[in-house]
C-alpha cells in the first residue's frame, strides 16, 4: 500500500538539511529504484522553488510499503530525523486516485 511521510522541519535547520541531503536522497533513490517510490520533495518555506535562507518547512515522501509499521520505521530511519532536521514526521495510508 502507499503511504504519505508527512514531515515538518524545525524552525532555522537549513543548514542540518543541507549536511543531511545526501544521505537522505539516497534512500529516496533506493526506494525509486524498487519501484516503492511515487512521488518525493520538500515544502519551501516561501512561494518559491529556490527559496534560499529561507529554507524549507518540512517534506513529503509518498511511497510503497507492505504495513504502516513498516512505513514508520522507515521514516523514523530517516537521515533528516538523525540530523535535527525534523520536528515531527506523521505517517498516513494513501490511495492514488489520479493521474
Amino acid at each position: 500500500m502507499w503511504f504519505a511521510i508527512i514531515a515538518q522541519d524545525h524552525p532555522g535547520s537549513l543548514d542540518k538539511r543541507l549536511s543531511a541531503r545526501g544521505e537522505h536522497l539516497a534512500r529516496l533513490h533506493a526506494l525509486q529504484d524498487a519501484g516503492r517510490l511515487l512521488l518525493a520533495g520538500p515544502f519551501p518555506a516561501i512561494e518559491s522553488e529556490d527559496p534560499g535562507p529561507a529554507g524549507f518547512s518540512g517534506s513529503l515522501i509518498v511511497a510503497e510499503f507492505a504495513s504502516q509499521a513498516e512505513a514508520e520505521t522507515w521514516a523514523k530511519a530517516d537521515p533528516f530525523v538523525a540530523a535535527g532536521v525534523y520536528a515531527g514526521v506523521q505517517v498516513k495510508p494513501f490511495r492514488k486516485t489520479l493521474p
